[in-house]
């Protein structure tokens, strides 16, 4: 049975090394050209999860969010060993109302259990706490555990004002076929990707420069920001 497991998680770990290249490029493009590639398919997911009717309040909320996590793909995979990997990328929005460039993380998440299959999820977080976005930034996190995380709310009964109000950290909506699922991101651990971070930036840089100070950017992700503005609720 502990061979299983073993040889179950390698196989779990190496789908989410094939879907990260994925992501990346179908042609082993560079390094650069696959962060260039991440932030373009942010800026879809973005539009795609804020066109769906019922995300009126993932716009509501996304208008008065401190940060967002966006996740293009989220491969979900089971084979005795469940769980659920993907790169994204983290944006902070500042007091002016401005969003930051992107840093670039890393979602991992497993549980031992009969699962099989494989699904590949769009996945938004949404950051609601100044601690919240601050600990991302600052640590490796744990959602659920160093993190409040709940699945985001839909249709058109609460306003935003009534879900802050739930001292929430994060919430998280996620599509998948272009469906709403309700998604639970509990146990899954947030870090950074320094290596992409630098290979997007062209030079070593933190998430806190990137996020909080500001002091790097990168104009190719002018669409994801501007994409960020338009699915904001008014």
């Amino acid at each position: 049975m502990q061979k299983t497991i073993r040889a179950s998680r390698r196989t779990f770990l190496s789908l989410v090394a094939a879907g990260a290249l994925l992501m990346g490029s179908g042609n082993l493009a560079s390094a650069g050209e696959a962060q260039d590639q991440l932030v373009e398919k942010a800026k879809f997911t973005i539009t795609d999860v804020a066109s769906k009717s019922e995300m009126e309040q993932f716009r509501k909320l996304l208008a008065v969010a401190k940060g967002v996590v966006v996740f293009p793909q989220v491969l979900k995979a089971g084979f005795f060993v469940g769980g659920a990997g993907g790169s994204g990328v983290l944006l902070g929005k500042d007091e002016a109302g401005n969003w930051s460039s992107p840093a670039f993380y890393t979602m991992g998440q497993g549980s031992i259990g009969l699962q099989f299959g494989a699904q590949a999820n769009e996945l938004v977080l949404v950051v609601m706490t100044d601690k919240a976005l601050q600990a991302i930034i600052s640590n490796q996190v744990k959602l659920g555990g160093d993190l409040s995380a709940a699945v985001g709310p839909v249709g058109t009964t609460l306003g935003a004002s009534t879900t802050t109000n739930l001292k929430v950290d994060v919430f998280s909506f996620a599509i998948s076929k272009g469906l709403f699922i309700g998604a639970s991101v509990e146990g899954s651990i947030l870090s950074s990707n320094t290596d992409s971070n630098e290979s997007y930036y062209g030079q070593p840089t933190t998430s806190q420069q990137i996020v909080i100070d500001r002091t790097v950017s990168n104009p190719q992700a002018d669409g994801l920001r501007s994409a960020l503005v338009a699915a904001e609720a008014e």
